[in-house]
């Protein structure tokens, strides 16, 4: 499936950007004109049942192969987040990036079908007061798209979680030159978890103080970390 793309900058090189569930390319409002201004031509994607792209059946194989129909092919950078590093992961042989970035990335999980759904789907109609709560770093910029985000997702999508997750998304080794930036602290990238990365060949990084939207909670602070990387 073709997806929706939002795209910064016309530089000579390319930077593909996958945002995470219940978000859209909007996510990256601030992270697209920067790379844009560091010469990229920058192409963000609405993955499969967010933003403006289709909608239709849900699962890892679905959100990775929509990347691989979509993306440029051998992109200088690609950077997914949460859900789309899990996506970028696996399209990540096929589309050849020059270095891959894998932000606080959704690997493993293991919710109940259940729970792990309706966590989602709870959260579709989540205030203003609830969103600013919840992410007391974020500028008012940021809570307004994610009210945006959330009323563009379709929250069917949540219910492809269990099976996704059912198995370890965790790459085996590190296809090209790869780095993960973790939250401080990370429920997903545990102490153990990046232990396990960094002999598989990944360079490992932690966002000081930042939360699981590691580039909206410091974006300063994100944008140092990809430092020799962008």
């Amino acid at each position: 499936m073709k997806l929706h793309t939002r795209e910064w900058g016309d530089g000579d090189r390319v930077a593909v950007l996958v945002h995470g569930i219940m978000a859209d390319h909007r996510t990256w409002r601030r992270v697209g004109p920067a790379l844009a201004d560091r010469g990229y031509r920058v192409v963000a994607v609405d993955l499969r049942g967010h933003g403006a792209s289709a909608r239709g059946e849900y699962g890892a194989d679905s959100w990775t192969d929509d990347l691989v129909d979509t993306l440029p092919a051998a992109p200088e950078l690609a950077i997914g987040h949460s859900l789309g590093a899990m996506a970028l992961a696996g399209a990540v042989e096929r589309l050849v990036p020059a270095r891959a970035v894998y932000c606080d990335p959704a690997w493993e999980m293991r919710p109940a079908a259940g729970a792990g759904a309706a966590r989602f789907t709870a959260f579709k109609h989540a205030t203003r007061e609830v969103i600013s709560g919840l992410n007391p770093r974020w500028e008012e910029a940021d809570v307004e798209v994610e009210l945006a985000t959330l009323a563009d997702w379709d929250p069917t999508t949540a219910y492809a979680i269990a099976d996704v997750y059912a198995v370890s998304r965790t790459p085996a080794r590190a296809v090209v030159p790869s780095l993960v930036l973790a939250a401080d602290p990370s429920s997903l990238v545990t102490a153990a978890l990046q232990g396990q990365l960094t002999r598989r060949g990944f360079e490992v990084r932690t966002v000081s103080g930042a939360g699981h939207t590691l580039h909206r909670d410091d974006f300063d602070g994100f944008m140092a970390a990809l430092n020799g990387w962008v």
